[in-house]
């Protein structure tokens, strides 16, 4: 391990206080059992940083820490009073990450290639989460007790995507000045949700995939998961909206909605809807299966899927023999060498193992999906 630290930093009983220069260098592991207070330069680490304690511990201060490897193992809680980045993974052992839910200025921000492990009911972010120079990222948000995870599958990277889950009435949040009616909507058929929400911040075309429980209670929005929707409050014509379902699977106590492209900052929250009259249903055809060799020689090398260029509103997911997502593409073109972009279940850009793989690609425009199986024998 190697440390270099330069300035001026203050070492007290109740926080560690960097004021000028500090930087963790090689394979260092430091271990943080009190509050970080930052006012200087913390940035370009390596190694693991971790927080440890059975009190619940701040990060605070006028600059924002950005770890390479972060580890979050405190019981009560780590406080965010500035927004943190992490550059590599970030291992969530016990313990939310916890930050202010009337201002999204500080998050969690998982910066280019980070991921995350170890998220669940009791290892989540109560608050926000943020995306820098990814397309694609599922949050690990919720309420402190019960994750309420939500992806976003953006047409290009975004350079700040931030995320909030609330289990909170719209009509009367708790948390925010603002009151969104769930009576006031685009289409009097529309249902929606009174349970939860979700604040999403992204400039970019995007589909978003919400999942739903028992606590959802989805069976007041729609008498089939083929009605369901996902909807949003429209910042110009302060209204709910349909943002439609191309992708549902589940069923009302548990499942998953993939909405039609949008763009999230048009609307100042999304949820759960529903409708009573029946939707026109997806085709479904089935599409030929594809061997894939992506070693370069520029044979087979990409799955290539003939007139896709005529279809450009359409979303592409491969899953492996286990039903986990490795790779998501809103507006595919023929991109996919083998390699995933998932952030959270696998690593981002790894090469997937040789096997069979399930797709489904969605083109929303027709109301069509394709599926099919793709044999991967050497991934890059």
């Amino acid at each position: 391990m190697v440390l270099l630290l330069c300035g001026m930093i203050s070492y007290a009983q109740e926080a560690f206080h960097n004021f000028g220069n500090l930087q963790f260098h090689g394979n260092a592991s430091v271990g943080f059992h009190l509050d970080l207070i930052d006012d200087g330069s913390f940035g370009n680490n390596s190694g693991l940083t971790g927080f440890y304690g059975d009190t619940r511990l701040t990060i605070s201060g006028s600059s924002n820490p950005i770890f390479d490897d972060l580890e979050i193992f405190t019981e009560n809680g780590l406080q965010l009073e500035t927004w943190v980045g992490v550059s590599n993974n970030t291992n969530f052992i016990a313990g939310n990450v916890i930050t202010r839910k009337d201002t999204p200025e500080n998050y969690l921000n998982f910066l280019s290639d980070a991921f995350f492990t170890g998220t669940g009911n009791d290892t989540h972010v109560n608050g926000y989460v943020g995306a820098s120079d990814k397309s694609m990222l599922t949050f690990p948000v919720g309420d402190g007790n019960r994750i309420r995870r939500l992806t976003l599958t953006s047409d290009r990277n975004n350079t700040l995507a931030r995320c909030a889950y609330f289990f909170e009435d719209p009509d009367a949040p708790l948390s925010l000045a603002q009151q969104f009616n769930t009576e006031v909507k685009s289409d009097d058929a529309l249902q929606i949700s009174t349970f939860e929400f979700w604040i999403l911040e992204s400039g970019e075309p995007s589909a978003v995939t919400l999942t739903w429980d028992a606590q959802s209670t989805v069976s007041l929005l729609a008498e089939e998961t083929e009605n369901l929707l996902v909807v949003g409050w429209n910042r110009s014509t302060n209204q709910w909206e349909s943002l439609g379902n191309a992708t549902v699977n589940g069923n009302l106590n548990a499942g998953s909605i993939t909405s039609d492209t949008f763009v999230p900052n048009d609307y100042a929250i999304i949820t759960l809807g529903g409708t009573d009259d029946p939707l026109d249903p997806f085709t479904v055809l089935e599409l030929d299966n594809y061997f894939l060799t992506p070693n370069g020689d520029g044979i087979n090398d990409v799955l290539r899927i003939d007139g896709i260029e005529n279809a450009p509103n359409n979303l592409l997911n491969i899953y492996n023999r286990y039903g986990i997502l490795v790779y998501s593409k809103l507006n595919y073109a023929n991109e996919f060498d083998g390699r995933s972009n998932r952030s959270g279940t696998i690593r981002r850009d790894s090469g997937l193992s040789s096997g069979i793989y399930f797709y489904i690609l969605t083109v929303n425009d027709t109301r069509e999906k394709f599926q099919g199986y793709l044999y991967i024998s050497e991934s890059n």
